[in-house]
């Protein structure tokens, strides 16, 4: 038994995968060929990560997640119960679309929250947040919040989760953190 991961027993780690230090796997869940996961992640129960995944540092997988090919998530993703990704746009059962699988691509930090749905070749920036239930079908820029179906931004979060309220020379402080940002034409950057 290798002592730098858990994989628990009821769990399936098929020949192939690259597992990082200190990373858990737990009850049911089924790592495919291929996939990759960084140091310290933690895949809850259920979870299915098709091959050619790659999954950053302290990557946080809750329950009955899916993470189809084409999914890459930076370091400190958080990503919520029974969310998905898809990775084909027009799928059918009848017609093999294989090499037509959409690349999402998950920022630094970012949250997706439970039951969300992503729909393929839409990339989630760096901490953004991406509420419980919105079903997203456009590129989310850092540091934005989404809600809704289709989901919509309703404003901006800092680094630590707190909505961010720019004063009139579009700044913000993060309550918990003293970080300050700014808003730049569209666009938040830590100062």
């Amino acid at each position: 038994m290798n002592k730098e991961y858990y994989v628990h027993p009821t769990a399936i780690v098929d020949e192939g995968c690259v597992i990082g230090k200190g990373v858990k796997v737990w009850h049911f869940s089924h790592l495919m060929p291929g996939c990759v996961l960084g140091d310290q992640c933690n895949i809850g129960q259920n979870v299915v990560i098709s091959p050619e995944v790659i999954l950053g540092r302290n990557v946080k997988v809750q329950n009955n997640v899916s993470i189809y090919t084409g999914v890459t998530c930076d370091d400190d993703v958080f990503l919520g119960p029974s969310m998905v990704f898809t990775n084909v746009i027009n799928p059918r059962s009848a017609v093999n679309r294989k090499n037509q699988y959409a690349k999402t691509h998950v920022g630094k930090g970012a949250s997706i929250g439970a039951n969300a749905t992503i729909v393929c070749g839409h990339d989630i920036g760096a901490f953004a947040f991406i509420g419980a239930g919105a079903v997203v079908t456009k590129n989310v820029p850092p540091y934005s919040l989404w809600v809704g179906n289709p989901a919509k931004q309703m404003g901006w979060i800092s680094e630590y989760g707190h909505r961010l309220q720019f004063d009139e020379k579009g700044i913000a402080i993060c309550p918990e953190s003293n970080q300050r940002y700014q808003l730049v034409n569209g666009s938040v950057v830590l100062l």
